[in-house]
């Protein structure tokens, strides 16, 4: 675990695997920290420079005062893969993350060879629905979301099982300015155009039981990158590389290979 200082923010990273091995970075989503993608990374080939980090205002990262924008996200983004020397990677964001994805790979090629856009979209939501939740958070924490975020995470079945705990810690025990600060973020972002732009290797990923970003956001969002495939998870929510993530690394891995990544 590392902390890069870029003055403004302070982000909290981690780097495993060889240092002149293929680099994979994993961004992660509204209310969850690097941890996230602890199922998946054992599942991948060997040899990756895998690289994590929390967003600001999520995990170990500071937390500045809300409002965020999705700019500045992916600006935080684009100075740590500056500060560990990354260039061409295959960049996998859920979520929030995958919006991240979007924007730095329209303002950084030479950093991207390829995007995850997983569980995510070019828009989310509405900013009338981001107000609301926003507002929520600061009258009564993120404790007063969290059993509707679960719902809509989590497929009914893993909803049962005690595993459900972990991540409703996690989501909890998030910065609320973080968490208001990231949703502000998400509020005010439309990338329907500049995603369309891109032409780059691409995989859309999605759960069948996502009620965040349900499969057709997915699936529309990914068509918008000529030659993109995508592929979707049953038996999972918004978070399909917790509830599967055997299926997650082989799709995942699939692409590291069918992009020459590895």
């Amino acid at each position: 675990m590392q902390i890069a200082d870029f003055g403004d923010i302070r982000l909290h990273y981690r780097t495993d695997g060889p240092a002149d091995g293929p680099p994979v970075v994993f961004a992660n989503s509204l209310g969850t920290d690097m941890r996230l993608w602890d199922p998946v990374l054992p599942l991948l080939p060997a040899g990756l420079r895998v690289i994590r980090y929390d967003k600001r205002g999520h995990g170990l990262s500071g937390c500045p005062a809300a409002p965020y924008s999705m700019g500045a996200l992916v600006t935080d983004a684009e100075k740590l893969l500056d500060h560990l020397g990354v260039k061409d990677c295959i960049f996998v964001g859920l979520s929030i993350g995958g919006m991240i994805a979007q924007g730095l790979a329209v303002k950084r090629l030479d950093l991207v060879r390829g995007v995850v856009l997983s569980n995510t979209g070019a828009r989310i939501g509405t900013q009338a629905l981001w107000d609301d939740r926003i507002a929520a958070v600061r009258a009564g924490g993120i404790e007063s979301l969290a059993d509707a975020v679960m719902e809509r995470w989590f497929s009914k079945a893993f909803r049962a099982t005690p595993e459900l705990e972990l991540w409703r810690n996690m989501l909890t025990r998030q910065e609320a300015a973080g968490y208001a600060g990231c949703s502000a973020a998400i509020s005010g972002t439309d990338f329907y155009t500049t995603t369309a732009s891109l032409r780059l290797p691409a995989l859309g990923i999605a759960g069948d039981e996502d009620g965040s970003t349900p499969p057709d956001l997915v699936r529309e969002t990914i068509g918008l990158i000529p030659g993109s495939k995508f592929h979707l998870i049953r038996k999972a929510g918004h978070l399909p590389c917790v509830e599967q993530p055997e299926e997650y690394a082989r799709v995942l891995t699939g692409f590291l290979r069918d992009t020459g990544h590895i």
